[in-house]
């Protein structure tokens, strides 16, 4: 399902109202109004299948009112992969599934990817498995897209909780509409056109004996994504570099490339472009990888904490 949602600004009243630059810091200080158009369109939506809860103005929301491991029509699918566009991460709470389960609803969606570098559920091949505990540390809390280094990156994926700690290990998501809707037009106009390298290699390949790198270098060489992407099912632009897999931006000198990427990635830190959910078992993370970064806390070691997920393939990021 396609829904082509046009690129909104600051409402005009707001013109002279908003956020300014932090002296000597590359920091936003002030009420953010580029996302006051987007909270409310997103007031106005109404579901026929489910009721939403909305988690944060522009981003996230839970939906109540559907059982995912059922067998559910197609347009009920289809009303919730239009949620799934409108809030860019949607989540569902109390529903215990089996791995094949999990495999089933997620496959409704689109084929499902097989991840060459993080182990699998053993029943479930398609099902990457999370299970950290005293002797495995969580090391996915930093803002990223998943799987950027591959040339159709995933369009989006389902997390299920399958045990977690009593406190701790929430996931945070980050707008990445918001994030380019944030950017000054001199920004927009420099980063209009360029293209990002990225690599696999400074996250998974840091353990990997010199031979088995190379080997998985020749599978997954680097690839080039545009800077900034129009979502196919939205129609809108979006900044698509992430600190965990994005090398450099081509065609820059190292240190102005690096300048640039970490000020774009610093669009994502700001909690006015975020919403946060804690987990409990059998809840339901599904989140548009394209439109979102996501951030899991690392803050229950030593206590447990098993997630699955299935990811769905994408298409090659657009400009």
């Amino acid at each position: 399902m396609t829904d082509v949602i046009e690129d909104r600004g600051a409402r005009p009243e707001s013109r002279d109202v908003g956020p300014m630059r932090l002296r000597d810091y590359p920091l936003m200080v002030g009420p953010f109004t580029h996302l006051t158009r987007e909270s409310e369109r997103l007031a106005t939506l109404r579901w026929r299948h489910f009721e939403a809860v909305r988690l944060s103005p522009t981003i996230g929301a839970e939906l109540t009112g559907l059982t995912i491991s059922a067998d559910l029509a197609d347009d009920v699918v289809g009303e919730i992969r239009r949620a799934l566009f409108e809030y860019k991460v949607i989540f569902f709470r109390d529903q215990p599934m089996t791995a094949a389960e999990h495999t089933r609803f997620a496959s409704r969606f689109g084929e499902l990817e097989l991840h060459p570098f993080i182990a699998s559920n053993t029943d479930e091949p398609k099902l990457v498995r999370f299970e950290k505990s005293v002797r495995a540390g969580g090391y996915e809390n930093l803002w990223h897209h998943d799987v950027t280094w591959r040339e159709f990156p995933s369009m989006g994926a389902l997390l299920h909780a399958v045990e977690v700690p009593e406190l701790g290990g929430d996931t945070l998501f980050s707008d990445m509409y918001a994030a380019y809707e944030s950017l000054d037009e001199q920004t927009k106009e420099q980063i209009e056109g360029l293209e990002a390298v990225h690599d696999f290699t400074q996250t998974f390949g840091g353990h990997m004996p010199p031979d088995e790198l190379r080997r998985m270098q020749e599978m997954y060489p680097a690839v080039r994504h545009p800077v900034v992407c129009t979502h196919t099912g939205t129609g809108r632009r979006h900044l698509y570099v992430n600190r965990a897999f994005t090398d450099r931006i081509e065609g820059l000198a190292p240190d102005e490339s690096r300048a640039l990427l970490d000020r774009l990635c610093r669009q994502a830190d700001y909690p006015e472009h975020q919403c946060r959910f804690r987990w409990a078992r059998d809840a339901v993370a599904f989140w548009d990888n394209r439109a979102v970064q996501h951030y899991a806390t690392s803050d229950y070691y030593p206590h447990k904490r098993i997630m699955e997920r299935a990811s769905v393939v994408g298409g090659r990021p657009a400009r």
